[in-house]
């Protein structure tokens, strides 16, 4: 079976919205090579509407010499919307129909490599609450953002998690990655 990841970049007070208005200078290179590590494993990328708007707008009109430009464009998308309708324009780019839910079990069953949740705080939630998330990375920046949406709604369930890694970049950043507990 196929593994379902996620992964945010989210500041000290826990925003995931918008990284680009407050990650500044903290990328690093080690968390280049964990995004580079990323992009190895994954063939199939699962897209919010939001994310697919904004990144559909972007990437296309990026240099291929851009690491993550030549990744995203060239990857297969799938992108979950209620409002979205018809063929989408972005290269390799489908609208899933239908439930969510049933989509994701159905394409974890598939043959491929890692499937990766970004550009989707809502479906990060969804997915995660579904028991279908196998990891969750939150690459941590040492800023305040001060405002912008955070991952978790105080109506959310207690839900157990297991670290499965956690690194410390020179910079600051702190990678962890969460899975379900499994008890």
């Amino acid at each position: 079976m196929r593994k379902l990841t996620a992964g945010l970049f989210m500041s000290l007070d826990g925003v995931v919205e918008s990284p680009n208005l407050w990650q500044f200078d903290s990328f690093d290179e080690e968390l280049g090579v964990e995004m580079t590590a990323m992009m190895s494993r994954v063939d199939t990328v699962l897209l919010g509407r939001v994310g697919y708007e904004e990144w559909a707008g972007y990437w296309p009109g990026t240099e291929n010499d851009d690491p993550f430009g030549a990744f995203i464009n060239a990857v297969q998308k799938f992108v979950a919307s209620r409002t979205l309708t018809g063929d989408l324009a972005w290269q390799n780019s489908t609208l899933v129909t239908g439930d969510l839910t049933e989509f994701v079990t159905d394409l974890k069953r598939t043959e491929g490599g890692e499937i990766s949740l970004i550009g989707g705080i809502s479906l990060v939630r969804q997915l995660l609450f579904a028991g279908l998330l196998d990891s969750l990375s939150l690459m941590t920046h040492p800023v305040v953002a001060g405002g912008g949406r955070h991952l978790f709604e105080p109506t959310d369930p207690v839900t157990r998690l297991t670290l499965q890694s956690s690194v410390m970049t020179s910079n600051g950043n702190a990678l962890l990655t969460y899975g379900p507990r499994r008890d």
